[in-house]
């Protein structure tokens, strides 16, 4: 065999075995408003809002901190909580993303008729520009 050829079937194969393939077919996680996540309890997608209140509860069971978005507690739209046992990969989360833009990416769970994700990785918040 010579070498042309040898080496067009090796480009083939290549070209053949990509995992650009895999990649285009992957899911893509939906974008959601704090407002529609109501509609999508317990399906991964990515919510976005604005932080309108936020509050670490270091003296309750578990030290949660509850990001609130859209609007603040009681009337949140949707709750963003981080366990206190993850915490400390946050910094204050409460100072760090009051009052921000931010989206949040996970498994949107209900809790008490309200939709929330809990996330255990700082990497699961993105703050807006």
């Amino acid at each position: 065999m010579n070498i042309k050829r040898w080496f067009g079937i090796a480009i083939l194969s290549c070209v053949a075995l990509s995992p650009c393939d895999a990649i285009a077919q992957a899911p893509q996680v939906t974008r959601l408003t704090a407002a529609e996540a109501k509609d999508h309890i317990g399906e991964k997608a990515t919510v976005c809002g604005k932080v309108a209140s936020a509050r670490y509860a270091g003296t309750t069971r578990g030290k949660p901190t509850f990001l609130n978005l859209d609007k603040p507690y009681p009337s949140q739209v949707f709750t963003v909580l981080i366990w206190g046992e993850n915490r400390a990969k946050f910094g204050a989360p409460e100072e760090q993303y009051r009052g921000k833009q931010i989206c949040i990416t996970g498994t949107i769970t209900e809790y008490r008729k309200a939709p929330e994700i809990v996330v255990s990785e700082p990497q699961s918040i993105e703050v807006q520009k």
